[in-house]
C-alpha cells in the first residue's frame, strides 16, 4: 500500500496529462501525415522528396528548440511555456487544416514544431520535479504511453480520415484535445523551482541551426540528386562543421546550452545511443512503410495504416509497464 508521501497530487497528474496530450497530437499528426503524402503528392503536385519536408521540417524545428528546454525552464515560469506552447500548436493546426498552397502547409508545420519543441520537455521536467521518487518511474512510462500511443494508432487514424473524409480533417480533429490540453495546463501546472534567468548563447544557437539542417537537408536530397552537390555534400558538410564547432563551444562555456561533458560517462552515451538508434528507425519505418504499401504496392491509405498498427500498439502497451521495472 502506498504511503502519503508515495501519493500524487491530481494537479500533478492534471499537469503532466496536459503536456502529455500535447507531445500526443504533435506526434499524431506526425505519423498521421505520412499516411497522406500520395494524397498531398497529388493535390499540391508535389514530389515525394517536397512531401517528405512535411515531416522534415517539424522534427527539425523540434530539434533545434528542444536543446534549449532547460534554460527556458530556469528562466521562465513553466505555465507560462505551457501557454505559449500550446497556443502555438493551436494556430498552426488551424493554419494547416485550411492551407490552399504546399508552402503554406509548411509554415504551420513549422510552427507545430516550434510549440512541440517547448513542450515536450515539460512533461518530463514536471514528473522529475513534481513526482514521488518511488512513483517516477512508473509516470515516466505513463508519460511515454501518452506519446506512445500516437504512433500506434497514427498511421491507422490518418488512412481512415484520408479515405473517408479528407487530410484536413487531421488537423480539424485535434483542436478538441488541444483545447482540453490547454484548459488541464492552466488549472494544473504549478511553479516549483525558482526562475533564475539564463543568457542563451547565440553562437551555440547558431550551430545547433547549422547542424540540423545541414543534416536534414541532405538526407532528404540523398535519394534525388548526386552526392557531390552542394545540396547533399555541401548541406552534410555544414551539417558537420556544426556540429563541431557546437561540440567545442560547449565544452568551454561555463553554462552549455548542453552540457557534452556527461557523455564522458560511457554508461550514459551507451543508452543514449541506444535510445536514438531506436527512434531513428522507428521513425523511418513510419515513413517508409506507408509510402511504400501506397505507391508500390498499390494499396490504400486505409490499409497502410492498419498495417502498421500492431506494432505501435504493443509498443505503447509496454511504455509504463518497462517504466515500473
Amino acid at each position: 500500500m502506498s504511503t502519503n508521501t508515495e501519493k500524487i497530487l491530481t494537479k500533478v497528474v492534471a499537469a503532466i496529462v496536459a503536456t502529455g496530450l500535447m507531445s500526443f497530437c504533435g506526434v499524431i499528426v506526425e505519423t498521421a501525415m505520412n499516411v497522406t503524402f500520395p494524397i498531398l503528392m497529388r493535390e499540391f503536385s508535389i514530389t515525394t522528396n517536397q512531401a517528405q519536408w512535411m515531416t522534415s521540417i517539424y522534427l527539425l524545428l523540434v530539434a533545434i528548440v528542444v536543446p534549449l528546454s532547460a534554460i527556458l525552464k530556469n528562466s521562465y515560469r513553466t505555465k507560462m511555456l505551457f501557454t505559449v506552447a500550446n497556443l502555438l500548436f493551436i494556430s498552426g493546426i488551424i493554419i494547416d487544416a485550411l492551407a490552399p498552397l504546399f508552402g503554406v502547409l509548411l509554415v504551420g508545420r513549422t510552427i507545430q514544431g516550434i510549440g512541440t519543441g517547448i513542450a515536450l520537455p515539460l512533461m518530463f521536467n514536471i514528473i522529475m520535479e513534481q513526482v514521488p521518487t518511488s512513483r517516477i518511474g512508473f509516470m515516466m512510462g505513463s508519460g511515454n504511453l501518452i506519446t506512445g500511443v500516437a504512433p500506434a494508432i497514427g498511421p491507422t487514424f490518418g488512412g481512415i480520415v484520408a479515405s473517408k473524409l479528407n487530410w484536413r480533417w487531421v488537423f480539424y480533429s485535434l483542436i478538441p484535445l488541444l483545447i482540453i490540453s490547454f484548459v488541464l495546463g492552466e488549472w494544473g501546472i504549478t511553479q516549483k523551482s525558482p526562475i533564475k534567468k539564463q543568457q542563451i548563447d547565440l553562437f551555440s544557437m547558431l550551430m545547433i541551426v547549422f547542424m540540423f539542417c545541414g543534416f536534414v537537408t541532405e538526407f532528404s536530397n540523398l535519394g534525388s540528386q548526386a552526392f557531390m552537390t552542394f545540396s547533399v555534400g555541401g548541406a552534410l558538410l555544414i551539417g558537420i562543421l556544426g556540429m563541431g564547432l557546437f561540440a567545442r563551444r560547449s565544452l568551454t562555456l561555463k553554462e552549455p546550452i548542453l552540457q557534452l561533458r556527461l557523455f564522458r560517462n560511457k554508461k550514459f552515451s551507451g543508452h543514449i545511443l541506444g535510445f536514438f538508434l531506436t527512434q531513428l528507425i522507428s521513425l523511418g519505418f513510419a515513413f517508409l512503410l506507408p509510402n511504400y504499401i501506397q505507391l508500390v504496392n498499390g494499396n490504400s491509405a486505409m490499409t497502410a495504416g492498419l498495417i502498421v498498427l500492431p506494432a505501435g500498439f504493443v509498443g505503447a502497451i509496454f511504455a509504463p509497464l518497462g517504466g515500473g521495472f
